[in-house]
């Protein structure tokens, strides 16, 4: 479970345009975020004075932003030096992850109707010190009875902040004293845990299930990158439980956690019960790439 770090005292976060101490860092009651979760996001590490894969999160908060039809998006470049002030007004240049919310923006009164919307989006930028979340020894997991939003409710390409289908599936895994919780699609096949994508390996075959009721995550799409680099055979496929259950490796993959070795999976032992061998090669070439890679910090 994540800790508060006392580091994060007196952050300066960036709200609407201004750099504010995280105790007056609010939005108003008629913001969409609180109106009805009407808003995008992305998650962001700070790795040695770059930040990395800043253009893919920021194609693809453009993207969400699209899809939800905002108005008056801030440019990538706004986005941008907004980071960049928000990082250096809180001298970060490693350990720390970023949280970006760009949300509809202000209504003019209470209600879902997006006309209401006559002020532009509001931009949010909570830059933490933060180190991966997870156990790098391992995490367990348990089988959610929630199912995964299917896109014939709200495409997961949509990266927004009406998470409650994952916040549910996450008070189970609570309950049940795990790490987190493996979310299935309608049909019954794996799509991801409340938090992160699914990779598992079966015969040296990595494995990760189709991006149909999943997002198709950025770090996910890193390590396929890498499988591929590394001569790794890859599937993206429909994966069912029992194949979890008895596969020889299981991970999962994200920003705020990295690469975290799944196991054990609803009380059974995955492989050996230690991170596997395929697992410890993509972690150390994912660390390799985040170590030489990303957006220069200016400052």
């Amino acid at each position: 479970m994540q800790q508060y770090n006392s580091q994060n005292d007196n952050l300066i976060v960036y709200v609407d345009g201004q750099l504010v101490h995280r105790r007056d860092a609010k939005v108003s009651v008629f913001d969409s975020s609180v109106q009805g979760g009407d808003a995008v996001w992305e998650g962001i590490r700070v790795y040695n004075g770059r930040i990395f894969s800043l253009d893919l999160h920021l194609d693809r908060l453009q993207r969400s932003a699209k899809a939800m039809a905002f108005a008056n998006v801030p440019s990538n470049e706004e986005v941008k030096q907004a980071i960049f002030a928000t990082l250096k007004a809180n001298g970060m240049r490693d350990g720390a992850h970023i949280r970006l919310t760009l949300s509809r923006g202000l209504k003019t009164t209470s209600g879902m109707d997006p006309r209401l919307n006559q002020f532009g989006c509001c931009l949010i930028v909570l830059a933490e010190w933060k180190p991966p979340i997870y156990d790098s020894a391992g995490i367990s997991l348990i089988s959610s009875s929630i199912r995964r939003n299917s896109p014939s409710s709200i495409d997961s390409k949509i990266h927004h902040n009406n998470l409650i289908n994952n916040i549910l599936a996450k008070i189970e895994a609570n309950v049940a004293g795990v790490d987190d919780a493996l979310m299935l699609d309608l049909d019954g096949f794996v799509s991801e845990t409340n938090a992160t994508n699914v990779f598992i390996v079966r015969d040296g075959v990595l494995i990760t299930p189709l991006p149909d009721a999943c997002l198709p995550g950025i770090t996910r799409k890193i390590v396929m990158e890498l499988a591929v680099e590394l001569g790794i055979k890859l599937e993206e496929r429909r994966v069912s439980t029992s194949e979890c259950h008895s596969a020889d490796e299981m991970f999962t993959t994200g920003t705020m956690g990295e690469l975290s070795p799944v196991l054990l999976l609803d009380g059974r032992s995955i492989g050996q019960g230690k991170p596997g061998p395929v697992t410890q090669r993509l972690q150390a070439a994912f660390h390799a790439r985040t170590a030489r890679e990303g957006e220069p910090l200016p400052f």
